[in-house]
């Protein structure tokens, strides 16, 4: 436990001077610790003797204390300074602080023994008595009793008696999950300096830990009791791990509490302070946000068969500056690839990511290139410098009212520069080639799902020609991506409303971005080629649903915050889909993540459909929707907006 808390506390500060010098330098608060050691060192010196001599003051133990004491002292504060006894803050004192202060005083003693021995040598002729051999292990002992007692007296005072006399808030506190991560916070609640927090119990659904005591806190019951113990204890605060439960028992929990008067708090977990680049303290509460709402039990990865794709490897990312892109970045550094190449046309996007990249310690060996994917020369002058072993193909137009208006664009970057990508790796010979589409390729009823549609059947058409690996990863909505509708809805709420919704009944899958991240480079590293993997969406949630939660996270009510419905936009569904009707859903080695299975395209095929697309690349809009529907039969045969009625821009939701 001690060696994961070192770890966290050194990845969440900013970088420090971490040299012997740098950790013990003297400072006069130092100092003042140096002088109360070396005089509690000499009184404990003097209790041993009286001690070791039934607490007579004979003048024969006052003749070997007389001489010696100075050197313990010298060997003692010597050491106990170099162990950086003087430099931790006793108000943080804890189990660790207490063996670093038994190894002080054992390399002391051992030190005086040693010394004591060589100067009453006789063959030195200094004269000097010995010291018993009692007294020092007896001032061994008091040592760590006197040094631990007064550190620990002064927390106790600090953290039960202080906030009585300084009338600091006290809050009454539930933490859920009675592990050491519950431990941890709840030393380090009891430690906190800006508020008093009373930590009154531990909740845990584990039987083995109900009513009995962790930390000297007791385990009161498992999650579902949280109602019972707000009401019976008069909880303030209920807090919560990151990641610690999944969204629908966040959201059990949330609402318990709050109908019995409690605050749910969030800890953030380590690695959500690092991906934000946030260097608070691990244990600083923060307020529920959505993510936490919608979040589901942690990916688990074979970080083996990922390894092995990654590790040493040539990696190259298209679309890196976009929300999937940067996050596959972020995760393919964990395994230490050869290079990371970063492809973006969106400048700005690749240079905050290069920027975030280069301040890593150690630096990683990356390369930031600015490149259209549906330029094939630059690319191949790209692919041809770095020959990369895998390519992830995450560059594409995701927005679909935006390529309604303009479905040329969704031609060139998502048909014919996934086209071009695919040709290339196929010519350089690369490795394994994964496009990222989506669910709006399913029965598509817009111009962007068409179009990442007809990707999807080139990339597994060329498969079958191919010695590169091609395989595509199709999954729903990433929670707070770029443009998507939680940054919206955070920006609506900032400016007092209202939340505009399009319609009652639409619904979307949602997932963290680390997540669909992370599962994307497991789809990679267990495909064989020519494979179209379906994430785990879990359930729809309704975006009415998603908006009220919003509001409510955000501290308003809706009477505060109107939701106003406006109508399904060109191109829009009401809901999204996963897999085709015909497709047959096959499970693979990984829970989370399945096979898509249905009549594969020829590859003569995929390019008669990409073929007859680019030559609408100087049509108008309204053309080219049109012909895109007599082209890919599957588009617009599902509910979209053409079907269904736009509502009064004036309803609102109760």
């Amino acid at each position: 436990m001690r060696d994961w808390l070192s770890m966290m506390n050194r990845q969440v500060r900013p970088p420090v001077d971490t040299t012997v010098a740098a950790r013990r330098r003297i400072t006069p608060k130092s100092a003042i610790l140096l002088g109360i050691h070396a005089a509690i060192f000499a009184t404990v010196y003097w209790i041993s003797f009286l001690v070791r001599y039934d607490f007579t003051v004979e003048s024969r133990w006052l003749a070997v204390y007389g001489p010696t004491v100075f050197l313990l002292l010298a060997a003692k504060t010597s050491i106990f300074y170099a162990l950086g006894q003087c430099h931790s803050p006793w108000r943080h004192t804890s189990f660790s602080d207490l063996t670093r202060l038994v190894w002080a005083a054992t390399i002391s003693m051992l030190l005086v023994w040693f010394a004591d021995g060589l100067l009453a040598s006789p063959a030195l002729h200094l004269g000097i008595p010995r010291i018993p051999r009692s007294v020092l292990v007896l001032d061994w002992a008091v040592t760590v009793l006197a040094i631990g007692g007064i550190r620990a007296l002064w927390r106790f005072i600090r953290q039960e008696v202080q906030p009585l006399l300084t009338g600091l808030p006290i809050r009454s506190v539930l933490i859920v999950g009675a592990d050491e991560h519950g431990e941890m916070l709840a030393r380090n609640l009891a430690a906190a300096s800006s508020t008093q927090y009373s930590v009154v119990g531990f909740l845990d659904d584990d039987p083995g830990l109900q009513h009995h005591r962790v930390g000297g806190v007791p385990v009161l019951g498992g999650i579902d009791r949280v109602a019972d113990e707000v009401r019976r204890r008069r909880i303030d605060d209920v807090m919560v791990r990151s990641g610690a439960l999944p969204g629908a028992r966040f959201r059990k929990l949330m609402a318990e509490c709050s109908e019995s008067g409690a605050d749910v708090k969030v800890i953030p977990a380590i690695d959500e302070l690092l991906d934000s680049g946030d260097h608070r303290s691990v244990f600083q509460p923060r307020a529920v946000e959505i993510r936490d709402l919608l979040r589901r039990e942690p990916v688990v990865l074979d970080d083996a068969a990922v390894a092995r794709l990654i590790e040493g490897k040539t990696v190259l990312v298209t679309g890196a500056g976009g929300s999937i892109g940067s996050e596959l970045c972020r995760q393919v550094l964990r395994y230490e690839p050869k290079a990371l190449l970063l492809v973006e046309r969106a400048e700005n996007s690749l240079f905050l990511l290069e920027q975030e990249f280069a301040r890593l310690d150690p630096r990683p060996r990356f390369e930031a290139i600015v490149a259209d994917v549906a330029d094939e020369t630059r690319m191949s002058h790209v692919i041809a410098a770095h020959r990369p072993d895998v390519i992830f193909h995450a560059a594409a137009h995701k927005h679909v009212p935006m390529m309604e208006s303009n479905p040329v664009e969704a031609i060139k970057n998502n048909c014919l520069g996934t086209q071009c990508m695919a040709r290339l790796a196929d010519r350089h010979g690369v490795r394994v080639f994964v496009m990222i589409s989506t669910d709006k390729a399913v029965n598509p009823t817009s111009v962007m799902g068409c179009s990442k549609l007809v990707a999807e059947r080139f990339v597994q058409a060329l498969n079958a020609e191919s010695e590169t690996k091609f395989m595509v990863v199709r999954f729903g909505n990433v929670l707070a991506s770029n443009g998507s509708v939680v940054p919206i809805f955070q920006e609506q709420i900032r400016r007092g409303g209202p939340i505009t919704v399009t319609h009652p009944g639409i619904a979307r899958y949602f997932m963290l971005i680390p997540e669909a991240s992370q599962l994307v480079l497991q789809a990679a590293a267990m495909g064989g080629g020519g494979e179209i993997f379906v994430l785990d969406m879990g359930e729809s949630i309704k975006i009415v649903d998603l908006a009220r939660d919003m509001i409510a996270l955000s501290g308003f009510t809706e009477d505060q915050i109107e939701i106003v419905f406006t109508g399904l936009r060109p191109g829009e569904k009401l809901y999204e889909e996963l897999y085709f009707d015909d497709e047959h859903r096959l499970a693979t080695n990984h829970p989370k993540v399945f096979c898509a299975q249905h009549r594969p395209t020829t590859l003569a095929e995929a390019e008669a459909l990409i073929d007859d697309l680019a030559e609408l690349v100087d049509e108008p809009a309204e053309v080219v929707r049109s012909r895109m529907r007599a082209i890919v039969p599957e588009y617009g045969s599902h509910c979209g907006a053409d079907e269904i009625p736009a509502l009064p821009r004036k309803t609102h939701a109760k």
